[in-house]
């Protein structure tokens, strides 16, 4: 009987039988004669490999958050096309003052028949809002009669900029649109 050590391998009770062969080939024969249970040879290789799946985990999580952050990032609801995510605030703030100047100025055209200015809404307390613009948009009240219209402008934008600043208006409907 021979035993051949290796690295981490114990053998209890394999039997290795050469065979004579040309010197240019040698063939290894193994008889099995392991008792049920006994392990043959033991895997000490299990914990060389944990670093490197803890390495490729963290690689799959990582490229997992960022395309979920890509594709969140770039689904971001805008409120108007053409508009930058970060005007939706902004343009949210307008269409309840719009709203807001509107149904002062119906009930102005209910009490009095007739349209009045911001000035006069403000000065009145009719209309309680506690700055004239916001964001850079201004508003203006065209009136016909008993019928009227809120426009909110801004400035355009420099040119080349993809940014675009819608020009909403209210009418005595309550109903908001886009102007340009």
């Amino acid at each position: 009987m021979k035993d051949s050590p290796g690295k981490g391998v114990r053998r209890h009770r394999p039997v290795y039988q050469s065979q004579p062969v040309p010197e240019t080939k040698k063939q290894v024969v193994v008889s099995f004669c392991t008792l049920p249970g006994e392990r043959i040879a033991f895997s000490e290789t299990r914990g060389d490999t944990t670093g490197m799946r803890a390495l490729a985990g963290v690689v799959v999580a990582a490229a997992l958050l960022f395309g979920v952050y890509e594709y969140y990032l770039k689904q971001m609801p805008t409120s108007d096309p053409g508009t930058a995510p970060t005007q939706a605030i902004s343009l949210t703030g307008v269409r309840n003052d719009l709203l807001q100047i509107a149904q002062a100025e119906r009930g102005w055209v209910a009490m009095n028949g007739k349209c009045a200015s911001m000035e006069e809404l403000t000065s009145s307390q009719a209309l309680a809002m506690s700055r004239p613009d916001r964001d850079g948009y201004s508003y203006s009240i065209a009136c016909s009669g008993a019928d009227f219209s809120v426009t909110a402008r801004h400035p355009a934008a420099p040119a080349g900029s993809p940014i675009r600043y819608p020009t909403l208006a209210v009418d005595a409907n309550m109903h908001i649109q886009d102007v340009n």
